[in-house]
């Protein structure tokens, strides 16, 4: 018998004598193709097709399979799932989720994770399961040939005043004070303070109120919010005087909240205004609390006796009341927060919630900012039923109407500087500090100078703060100098100047500040000093705001960037705090609250007597 062409070698392991007939030989495999089944093994190029089916196929047949199979690998029986987990790694990154994407899902993640999973609702209600489905129904309805018109009408009024709208059945935009069916009387208080025509969040607001919806309204500051929902519930207040006039001890019928005493008593002597027009043309009294620290609860309590219809309150002297019984909630159906993101924000979720516990039936809830991201929306609206939410302009966007300077000075010539910057408008001008001994050493330096200042903080006597507020609202005083407590929501119609003595730690609280000045459409300008010591998230929020508002950005400012900036055609900055300088997986306030949320774990005793709640 001849040799055989290709020698052949036997297995490796070892045959008995009995097999040996009928052993089977492998052919010689060059080299070249040992190792190509090497790598085969590792996973590292794809499993040729089995030998057997190669049999009687021509070269052309097998190279054309072993493309096509190239292309279909996937899962084999005779691969270890180590290989096959290496491949589809590979095919994964192959196919590379962009930077975007992956950014995006991160942020996803972080929100569900710091997302309330409790609702804010009162505890009785949570305990109950109690869940309101459909508005409070109200008599007021908008006039005929408004609801005659086809909706794309209504559309194209919100288009023309920029007016956003979320939520269902959205009641029509009205574009006179007239066509909402407001007494005389209010028209002629109006008229007085040179209000002719509704503000737009007051075209899309007042209507929704007065039709009994719940509602979420966001507008820039100076825009007219207050009256959204100051008229509502003073019509309200009176229908319910002229149904069934209150006995003593009832109500109040409407409940309005505020975060800062100068805010809740801006808030009653609006009301009152209008109240007073109404009582000269011949319609009842319409009684006024005013619930606030600082000064005698007497005055309240002297009221409350009579019978109340409307009360304005501040959340602890609120809670104080409620808690000692001095105030029931049993007939109040109106609940309005104003600034509601600071009473929602972290530090008051559990008083809010302590409040609601106090109300008897289903309630109007009213929630207005400036300022409100996303997240909070998102929990608030747990507390309303079928809401609209009423959008005009960017949550968290500075005025247009605002010139914003932005200057570098050093920590040690801020005081000399000040006195510059107040030369470039006359008076009245506004400055804020952050702290109480800045703002008294301020105070201090401008008497010293000359200048006619008064200052308020947390740390001054009420009767002091409601002085020197007065004084500058009647223009006494030249210069107001102040910490936040004056920020949010104060109206100082004439203030053409605000100058922050400070950066904020909080871009949201910049944004307040400087909406002290260019409001109800008159122009300001809005000067703050930074330097080293301003942290650099801040001045990144800063940044962008500036260039969102079309303002002139510094060079020092232009020069700063962040990791995440190459993110900000994302959206509307972070979805926690609403800063457009960073994304929330670099959230200073979210890592703050999350920290001490840490440092407080098992301290609280809920068995106390100040866990009113359980």
């Amino acid at each position: 018998m001849s040799a055989p062409a290709v020698k052949r070698y036997r297995r490796d392991s070892e045959k008995s004598e009995d097999e040996e007939d009928n052993d089977k030989f492998v052919p010689y495999v060059p080299v070249k193709e040992r190792k190509k089944q090497q790598l085969l093994k590792l996973g590292r190029i794809v499993q040729l097709t089995a030998e057997a089916s190669t049999v009687g196929k021509s070269s052309s047949e097998n190279e054309h399979e072993e493309e096509s199979t190239e292309e279909s690998w996937g899962r084999k029986f005779n691969i270890s799932l180590l290989d096959q987990h290496t491949e589809l790694k590979k095919i994964a990154e192959a196919k590379k989720i962009s930077a975007v994407e992956k950014q995006l899902k991160e942020e996803e993640k972080i929100l569900e994770s710091v997302a309330e999973k409790k609702a804010l609702m009162g505890v009785a209600e949570l305990a109950k399961g109690i869940q309101y489905e459909d508005p409070i129904k109200t008599s007021w309805t908008p006039p005929r040939y408004i609801l005659g018109k086809p909706e794309s009408h209504h559309e194209k009024i919100r288009e023309k005043y920029r007016i956003l709208t979320e939520g269902d059945n959205v009641p029509p935009p009205l574009l006179t004070f007239r066509e909402m069916k407001l007494p005389k009387a209010i028209l002629a208080a109006l008229a007085k303070r040179n209000i002719k025509k509704p503000s737009p969040i007051q075209v899309q607001g007042i209507p929704a109120v007065l039709a009994g919806r719940d509602l979420i309204g966001i507008a820039f500051t100076g825009s007219g919010k207050t009256l959204v929902f100051v008229l509502p519930i003073i019509m309200f207040s009176l229908e319910q005087e002229l149904r069934l006039p209150f006995v003593k001890r009832e109500g109040p019928y409407g409940l309005i909240i505020c975060p800062s005493r100068e805010l809740a008593k801006q808030t009653h002597d609006i009301i009152q205004y209008y109240c007073r027009h109404l009582e000269e043309s011949g319609m009842p009294e319409i009684r006024t609390v005013l619930a606030i620290g600082g000064v005698p609860v007497n005055d309240a309590i002297a009221i409350i006796q009579q019978g109340a219809h409307i009360m304005v309150a501040t959340p602890g002297r609120l809670m104080d009341m409620l808690d000692k019984k001095l105030v029931n909630l049993d007939v109040c159906r109106y609940l309005c927060m104003d600034e509601a993101d600071r009473m929602i924000d972290m530090g008051f979720e559990e008083d809010v919630r302590t409040i609601f516990s106090y109300f008897k039936g289903q309630r109007q809830t009213l929630l207005f900012s400036a300022t409100m991201p996303k997240k909070i929306q998102n929990f608030a609206k747990s507390a309303l039923v079928k809401p609209v939410t009423i959008n005009v302009g960017r949550a968290g966007a500075a005025s247009m109407n605002v010139t914003q300077d932005v200057e570098y000075v050093k920590q040690e010539a801020k005081v000399v500087y000040l006195l510059e910057c107040l030369q470039k408008t006359p008076p009245p001008v506004l400055i804020f500090a952050e702290k109480k001994q800045d703002v008294d050493a301020i105070h201090e330096y401008l008497l010293l100078k000359g200048v006619e200042a008064v200052a308020i903080h947390g740390g001054k006597d009420q009767e002091e703060r409601y002085r020197s507020v007065e004084a500058f609202r009647n223009q006494e005083k030249d210069v107001l100098v102040a910490t936040d407590v004056a920020s949010k929501g104060l109206d100082f119609p004439d203030v053409q100047h605000v100058i922050n003595y400070d950066m904020p730690d909080d871009i949201e609280n910049y944004v307040h500040r400087i909406g002290r000045t260019g409001r109800s459409g008159s122009k300001g300008l809005a000067t703050t000093f930074i330097n080293k010591a301003t942290e650099q998230f801040v001045l990144l929020d800063l940044k962008h705001l500036l260039i969102e508002a079309k303002q002139k950005v510094p060079p020092f400012l232009g020069e700063l960037c962040s990791e995440t900036e190459k993110y900000a055609d994302l959206g509307d900055g972070c979805s926690y705090c609403g800063g457009l300088g960073h994304r929330i997986t670099e959230c200073p306030k979210l890592e703050a609250v999350q920290s001490k949320q840490a440092s407080n774990i098992g301290r609280r005793d809920y068995l106390s007597n100040t866990a009113a709640d359980y």
